[in-house]
């Protein structure tokens, strides 16, 4: 510059140096350029505006979508924005490669941002280096994709906060990895350690500190502004504060990024670096990136792990405990929530304490599998141990129960979809005599399994589930539970899980509970067993037991429980007792289940003594009303004598019950109640079975010709049986018949052993 001559202009100055100015203004769309700027976009020399589309069509694709990465990323952190670029013809041929540096600024009156910028042309490299350049920078942009997917599907698959720390711990970033990471959280106003990596255990207690503190996570906490350290010397300027805290360390280089999830700043993440790092832009956007990620993984593991704190909560609060252990018998209990929400449902059950001395047990399922259910049924369960302990019977129990259950979901329904209704079952258990009162509610009905380890469904008569209809009655069913035997109750859960429907469902329960080993195993001083499936379930054969072949004896005292873990085990695998095991994801339906169990006739506590062979008996009441269940008593039948050695004879004993429960409902007016009792030694046991009603009228065998369509029922019993007889009784009459199993020819039990 000549003396005497003005100064250069700003536009001078960059016209020399071959540097061109433009901005861009948001708010109007239009990008303005100066003469210089011009000439590099491929345009004549002079100054213009141009729309954004237009700007847009004079630079390579690709580059254009690293654009608008580049200044996010600059405009969030409030730092200048630099990136290559390679301009376009008309051709779409690239004609140059130029470098732009820009710093944004936001406008609130016009709520625009307005950016300001300079391009300069980039000197070509050499031929040996401009053959490379690409395949480098392509290199790196594969590798920052094929990381930042990897990282997002490892975040995502994370399922606890453990799991999250463990994944950032573990990532490899492209070009450069930190020596060291920390994840900083807010409790009320302070800074906390949530997890670290590369620091000896207790080092985070130095780093829980108030949020004012002049510490760089705490001011990215506060701010939502990433912080970039490249040096000790930057570090400890900015920082002198807490300077020497990350002395000790001995890194080089720092990057501190806000963990944001919908807008609030939940956290700050560390990364730190034993050599320097200048943080290009491809580098901050991949570690912005990464913060984004880890961010919303924290966010999502929290919220699942206070959900499961609630699950648990909810689980101890509604879950009861069984009480005191009862003489003469033990119960056991099971509970495994769904996999789907909050793993809380509607399954429950509940052991109640009666003011007659007996006790009552409870299982049951409001429809549904939410919150709500899960309030319904905590209010249910409540009102029933109410009714109870006033000491009603079990039919008057469930019409209250009901009537209550219609009354608050019909006030706290928003529309007729919402009702809700609930299934139960109610047994009243007189635990001196055995004798069982049943009321049953839509329910599946109980299970039992005899001394011999035979398997009865005892069928109930029952009404609607509660809730439906507030007027609803609810027969009682008295059976008794003799010595040795074990009931099951149920929610459909046990039954339908695994693609079951009820009927195949209940076979397989029915297998395991046949196949299942009464006796302690061998050094098991508790009696309690490993739980495992195989060490429960003894291989042999036997009809109805596929090809699971039952243990004679009783139930030992202390196998209850085993006898449950096996339940639940054959149809999910291993989980506790009332906590949700990693195999909860995979279930269709909460799971309730109760055992009761009377002790064997002289198997108390330590007695060792030889009992005589269980005998098995099996009861059933046929209503008049109620002709469709001699199928019930047919099948009944069959299973008491699946393990018969003669098939002929079980056909026989079945045709003549059918024949037998017929007569009483057509020809009386009573019902029919038919008792089966089997006794003995295998191959030489005796089966019989009765028929009781209340009328005085007696049958008696006729001659019936071709075309009579009645009179061959005494006919049939004196073909078939090898005993039978009609005997009078003071309000009414029995008749019943005689089967006795004869040996096989070559002296065996006459039952299959695998």
């Amino acid at each position: 510059m000549r003396t005497g001559e003005p100064p250069p202009t700003v536009e001078d100055v960059l016209s020399a140096l071959e540097t061109g100015l433009w901005t861009w203004d948001s708010a109007a769309g239009a990008v303005t350029v100066d003469a210089e700027a011009a000439r590099m976009l491929g345009l004549p020399p002079e100054p213009r505006t141009l729309t954004q589309a237009c700007a847009r069509a004079r630079l390579h694709p690709v580059d254009w979508n690293e654009i608008v990465s580049v200044v996010q990323l600059a405009g969030a952190e409030d730092t200048i924005a630099e990136v290559r670029i390679r301009v376009m013809d008309e051709r779409g041929r690239v004609i140059r490669t130029v470098r732009s540096r820009s710093k944004s600024k936001f406008d609130p009156v016009r709520n625009s941002v307005e950016m300001i910028g300079t391009i300069q042309e980039v000197t070509e490299p050499s031929p040996e280096t401009a053959s490379r350049a690409p395949a480098v920078t392509g290199d790196w942009r594969r590798s920052r994709e094929a990381f930042l997917l990897d990282a997002g599907r490892a975040l995502a698959e994370a399922r606890s906060t453990e799991e999250v720390l463990r994944v950032a711990a573990g990532l490899a970033m492209p070009g450069f990895s930190p020596d060291g990471l920390a994840v900083f959280g807010v409790a009320a106003d302070h800074l906390t350690v949530t997890g670290h990596h590369g620091h000896k255990k207790g080092d985070e207690a130095a780093f829980h500190m108030p949020l004012e503190t002049d510490y760089p996570a705490a001011e990215v906490v506060r701010t939502g502004r990433a912080v970039y350290l490249s040096s000790p010397e930057e570090y400890k300027a900015r920082y002198p504060t807490s300077w020497p805290l990350a002395e000790q360390f001995g890194r080089q280089s720092w990057a501190f990024l806000p963990l944001i999830v919908a807008g609030r700043t939940i956290g700050a993440w560390m990364a730190g670096f034993t050599y320097p790092v200048t943080f290009t832009p491809d580098e901050r956007s991949v570690l912005t990136t990464v913060a984004r990620m880890l961010a919303q993984a924290l966010s999502r593991t929290d919220a699942a792990e206070t959900e499961r704190e609630l699950t648990d909560g909810l689980q101890r609060t509604m879950l009861p405990t069984l009480g005191p252990e009862i003489p003469g018998m033990s119960v056991a209990a099971r509970y495994v929530p769904t996999g789907g929400g909050l793993q809380v449902g509607g399954d429950w059950y509940d052991m109640i304490a009666l003011p007659s001395g007996r006790f009552a047990l409870v299982i049951g399922d409001v429809q549904g599998h939410d919150v709500r259910a899960a309030g319904l049924m905590g209010q249910l369960r409540i009102a029933l141990r109410a009714y109870a302990s006033e000491g009603h019977r079990p039919d008057a129990v469930l019409s209250r129960a009901s009537r209550f259950l219609h009354g608050i979901t019909n006030d706290s329904a928003a529309d007729l979809a919402d009702l809700r209704f609930a299934t139960c079952l109610y047994v009243e258990v007189d635990p001196v005599t055995g004798v069982l009162d049943i009321a049953r509610a839509g329910h599946l009905d109980p299970a039992v399994r005899m001394a011999d380890g035979t398997v009865l469904l005892r069928p109930t008569p029952g009404g609607l589930p509660l809730g439906i209809d507030p007027d609803a009655d609810y027969p009682t069913t008295q059976l008794v539970l003799e010595p040795g035997e074990t009931m099951l109750l149920c929610t459909d859960g046990l039954i339908e899980t695994g693609g079951h429907d009820l009927d195949t469902g209940w076979r397989r329960v029915r297998t395991i509970l046949e196949g299942f080993d009464a006796r302690p195993y061998e050094g098991d001083g508790d009696g309690s067993g490993d739980g495992s499936v195989g060490g429960g379930l003894k291989s042999g054969g036997g009809m109805g037991s596929g090809g699971l072949k039952s243990v004679p004896g009783l139930l030992e005292p202390g196998r209850l429980e085993a006898l449950a873990d096996v339940l639940v085990q054959a149809v999910h695998g291993p989980s506790s007792h009332h906590t949700p095991g990693p195999l909860a994801d995979r279930r269709e339906d909460d799971i309730a289940m109760l055992l009761l169990c009377r002790a064997g006739e002289g198997r108390g506590r330590g007695d060792t003594t030889a009992v005589r062979p269980p005998v098995r008996r099996t009861a059933l009441t046929v209503a008049q009303a109620e002709p469709e269940r001699i199928a019930g008593a047919r099948q009944q039948v069959r299973e008491l004598l699946h393990d018969w050695t003669s098939d002929d004879q079980i056909h026989s004993a079945v045709l003549l019950v059918s024949e037998m429960l017929t007569n009483v409902l057509v020809h009386t007016d009573a019902d029919a109640l038919l008792v089966a009792e089997m006794a003995g030694e295998g191959g030489k046991r005796r089966m019989r079975i009765e028929v009781t009603d209340t009328s005085d009228d007696l049958p008696h065998k006729r001659h019936p010709g071709e075309l009579a369509s009645s009179g061959r029922g005494l006919v049939l019993m004196d073909m078939l049986a090898d005993a039978w007889g009609v005997d009078p009784r003071g309000d009414g009459k029995s008749i019943w018949f005689e089967l006795y199993e004869a040996a096989p020819a070559d002296g065996s039990d006459g039952r299959l052993v695998v």
